[in-house]
């Protein structure tokens, strides 16, 4: 038979770095196996053996400073019910937080178990109170106690602030497993204004060793493989689930949802439960980076300039105007001049120098605070293979410009990191809506793959200037692959630009002028569904470049205080990386709601 101990002692010890590694080898030389638990504040152990090596064990403590009152309850078993000897040092023996609760200084009268049997037996008015954890009283409990939603001990200050203020008047008596939790749980209590509190003396083992289990329904949760114990201090035939520690009885080991190391019914989620638990949790996290948003605080921002194949041995200066043809030149003489446009040796270059395809050279913006953008990304999806966020406006996918931190990839990549997603696609920093992430690396060919070859369906909302004719549309004109001046786009001339394809179809046409339409780009060009439609001469409401009666702006950037661009990406449809069936993730604009269709 193996004989099981468990006991606890506050008193002040010291000398316990010195001490752990002793108490480990006498335990091992021994082949006892537990836990023993040394703080500055006292020891608490669960050790399993044969009892000639348990009382060794025992003489050993007893022979401490500080120790020599130490009192194990005792227990019997078939077999052992630890898997190895641990010794480990902490602040507390029993985590509870308080410091001002000090056990070896002061702690609440005892009750042993033959009064409280009393009590209850004479029905006495009192309050009975678990001090365990939720998963523990689970397993069972005095029938008249009152328990609490403990997820751990430290949380009992908190549940005894909410309890009712006129309980301070009733006399308490609490109980634990063994009687240590008490030993903090009662003074606290006491502390709290509590007038009668007593704890019971051994706790509930100790009142099964003594009057057996009259009052008590159910079983005594154990830390260690025997799970629960009767009134008898039998083992029984519960068992625990090692995800979230329940205890599980031979009803629930049958549960399908019970998968040994894994789930048990306490702890399963469905697919749609654990999708709302890390969803909750991602949002969490992003809502945190944006607050401030990372690019509100200066810092220097160094950035590739990669030169394009057809390219190849051109000036920088001709290099410069092709790839940026957005940035003046005197812009870029700016830079050059002071020094922060930088060789793939590290040193300075001039306008005149000829570049070779593939060189790559470093950009250094100086520390700077970067425009303000619309912080408010919301999570849609998460799996292994996909992160979906509903972008709002205005807000960059990518750097560019003044944006490098300020960017959906830059805090997504904070949110996720070490992974980093990668944008299947992109909408312009003034469109809002759906995005489809690859969550990582591996998956990245796979989703940017599909749009890359058209397969996946995008549907935009565009709310827009006048009434179309017809309720149909489709415009097929390309569109200039360079950018014009400020950035802008237009259609191409016959022969020229990037085939370019747009349908869409009229939702309603309002009142006030103005038309709601459902648009989706066949293909995918920069700005495509806005020019198309500002050609048709509809163009979008708040679009700051294509302005209604064909003019154009000067400028691409909306502010965080400018109306939004009725452009959103509402629904986005691909095959999944991992299965291949088809998904489809949907967001509505936040301005839908105003047009008040």
């Amino acid at each position: 038979m193996i004989c099981n101990i468990s006991t606890y002692l506050f008193t002040p010890l010291t000398g316990l770095k010195e001490l752990r590694p002793e108490l480990q080898a006498f335990c091992k030389e021994r082949q006892l196996k537990g836990t023993i638990l040394l703080a500055p504040e006292g020891i608490n152990l669960f050790v399993a053996g044969l009892e000639p090596q348990v009382e060794e064990l025992l003489g050993f403590l007893r022979r401490l400073p500080g120790l020599s009152e130490l009192t194990p309850k005792v227990s019997w078993s078939q077999d052992q019910p630890f898997t190895r000897m641990l010794v480990k040092l902490k602040k507390e023996i029993i985590a509870f937080g308080i410091p001002e609760v000090e056990p070896h200084v002061h702690t609440s009268p005892r009750m042993s178990a033959q009064v409280l049997k009393s009590w209850l037996d004479e029905g006495r008015d009192f309050l009975l109170l678990d001090t365990r954890n939720d998963y523990e009283f689970e397993l069972g409990t005095f029938r008249q106690a009152k328990v609490l939603p403990l997820k751990t001990f430290r949380e009992f200050p908190q549940a005894v602030s909410e309890l009712e203020p006129a309980l301070k008047e009733t006399p308490i008596v609490t109980f634990c497993t063994g009687g240590i939790r008490c030993e903090k749980a009662a003074p606290f209590l006491e502390q709290a204004g509590f007038k009668e509190v007593y704890q019971l003396d051994g706790g509930i083992l100790k009142y099964f060793e003594e009057v057996g289990g009259e009052h008590y329904q159910g079983e005594c949760f154990v830390f260690d493989k025997r799970v629960g114990l009767d009134p008898g201090l039998e083992e029984t035939e519960s068992l625990k689930c090692f995800a979230c520690l329940a205890a599980l009885n031979p009803e629930e080991q049958a549960d399908p949802r019970y998968v040994l190391g894994s789930t048990c019914p306490h702890c399963y989620q469905s697919q749609v439960e654990a999708m709302e638990v890390r969803l909750k949790h991602r949002q969490a996290e992003l809502n945190r980076l944006c607050d401030p948003l990372p690019g509100s605080l200066p810092r220097e921002n160094r950035r590739p300039l990669r030169i394009p194949g057809r390219l190849d041995g051109v000036s920088m200066k001709t290099a410069l105007e092709e790839v940026f043809p957005q940035i003046s030149l005197d812009e870029w003489k700016a830079v050059i001049q002071q020094g922060l446009l930088l060789s793939p040796g590290g040193t300075p270059v001039s306008l005149e120098q000829p570049v070779r395809a593939g060189e790559e050279y470093l950009r250094i913006a100086l520390a700077e605070v970067e425009p303000d953008v619309a912080s408010s990304i919301t999570l849609l999806y998460e799996d292994e293979a996909l992160v979906v966020v509903n972008k709002p406006a205005p807000l960059p996918v990518h750097s560019s410009g003044r944006f490098h931190r300020n960017t959906l990839r830059h805090i997504l990549n904070l949110v996720w990191r070490p992974v980093s997603p990668r944008p299947g696609h992109r909408l312009d920093a003034n469109t809002s809506g759906v995005v489809v992430c690859a969550r990582t690396k591996r998956f990245a060919p796979l989703v940017q793959g599909q749009f890359a070859n058209g397969t996946v369906k995008k549907r935009y909302l565009a709310h827009v200037h006048g009434h179309l004719a017809e309720d149909t549309f489709e415009v097929d004109l390309p569109i200039l692959e360079s950018p014009e001046e400020a950035g802008l786009r237009n259609i191409a001339p016959p022969g020229e630009g990037l085939p370019s394809l747009t349908r869409g179809v009229v939702l309603e046409r309002l009142q006030d002028g103005s038309s709601l339409l459902e648009v989706e780009p066949v293909t995918g060009r920069t700005h495509q569904i806005r020019v198309h439609l500002w050609h048709l001469g509809h163009p979008v409401v708040g679009d700051p470049a294509y302005l209604p009666r064909g003019e154009r702006g000067s400028h691409l950037a909306l502010g965080t205080d400018d109306p939004p661009m009725h452009l959103h990406c509402q629904e986005v449809s691909l095959n999944h990386p991992i299965s291949g069936e088809t998904v489809s993730f949907r967001a509505d604009p936040g301005w839908l709601q105003k047009l008040n269709i």
